[in-house]
């Protein structure tokens, strides 16, 4: 590739919603870029030096695929100048070995289903010499997580512009960023569950095991005075009768588990709804309607 006069300043375009959750500069650092999968205990890996930024969001973007997340942003970079080195997915990648050997944020930050991710790779030539990309993308069941760092003289450039084409995308109310889900119950009373994943208009799991429900199940046994309520959530489809019925079965459905693969004691955990009334996001998008299906713990004192 022909060498560009300077760096050029990068713009992300976004097809909904994004917050930024980090964001990491470094003047000067060895940055160690991941350019094959993890395997036999080592992967191949690229020491770039130079100016290091880590940036990282969260999109509104439920029902979107990783490869949707990744498609557009990985042709921005093309279209920025950047060739692709390597690029895998999850297991390909080598899965959790690749995950936490690579430098990639930790939660909340930056949030990594280890069964559901990708990583992308990227150099482009300029007098200055090179310049290099790192592109990760996950989600969770109601939001996508970004996370690109820069290596080089695109990493000096103060902005990078973020953009989104999304036109319903000011209306969606994003969920602030978590720590873990037992330190939120306990500093605020109540956690919503955001990795649980139901079928449309079904009150059956898609999974028997969720972190969150990892997380829940071993405060609670720590402890078994505590105790939480289950607040079931849906979107504003349908009627308010039928919602209801359907929040309190999806509630019901988490505690059932809690009790029968987790072992929690049925004294700990109790199963309401409240269907539409208790919105977190507008109910006139697609994106709105998703972050408003959902499960909330909510912790009891007597």
């Amino acid at each position: 590739m022909a060498a560009q006069a300077t760096a050029q300043p990068i713009t992300l375009e976004f097809s909904a919603a994004a917050r930024q959750t980090a964001e990491i500069r470094v003047s000067h650092e060895s940055y160690r870029l991941p350019v094959s999968p993890y395997r036999d205990g080592g992967m191949e890996e690229i020491q770039a030096e130079g100016p290091v930024v880590t940036r990282a969001w969260r999109v509104a973007a439920p029902g979107m695929t990783t490869l949707q997340l990744l498609a557009p942003l990985r042709d921005q970079l093309a279209s920025a100048g950047f060739t692709v080195l390597f690029e895998c997915a999850d297991r390909a990648c080598g899965g959790f070995d690749f995950r936490f050997n690579a430098e990639i944020l930790p939660e909340p930050e930056m949030h990594v289903d280890l069964g559901d991710f990708r990583y992308v790779a990227a150099r482009r030539e300029t007098q200055g010499g090179p310049e290099y990309a790192a592109l990760v993308v996950s989600r969770s069941a109601e939001a996508g997580f970004v996370q690109l760092t820069l290596v080089g003289q695109a990493a000096a450039v103060p902005e990078l512009t973020v953009a989104t084409k999304s036109p319903d995308a000011a209306g969606i109310a994003l969920p602030a960023p978590r720590g873990a889900l037992a330190e939120v119950l306990a500093a605020e009373g109540r956690a919503t569950l955001e990795d649980l994943r139901f079928a449309t208009g079904s009150s059956a799991l898609e999974s028997k095991r969720f972190e969150s429900l990892d997380s829940l199940s071993a405060f609670l046994k720590a402890d078994p005075s505590r105790r939480v309520t289950l607040v079931g959530h849906t979107d504003a489809t349908g009627s308010l009768e039928a919602n209801i019925a359907l929040s309190r079965k999806r509630a019901q459905a988490v505690a059932d588990l809690l009790v029968s693969v987790y072992g929690v004691a049925p004294e700990q955990v109790a199963a309401e709804g409240v269907g539409y009334l208790a919105p977190r996001a507008r109910n006139d998008t697609a994106e709105g309607r998703a972050l408003n299906r959902r499960v909330e713990a909510v912790l009891v004192t007597e």
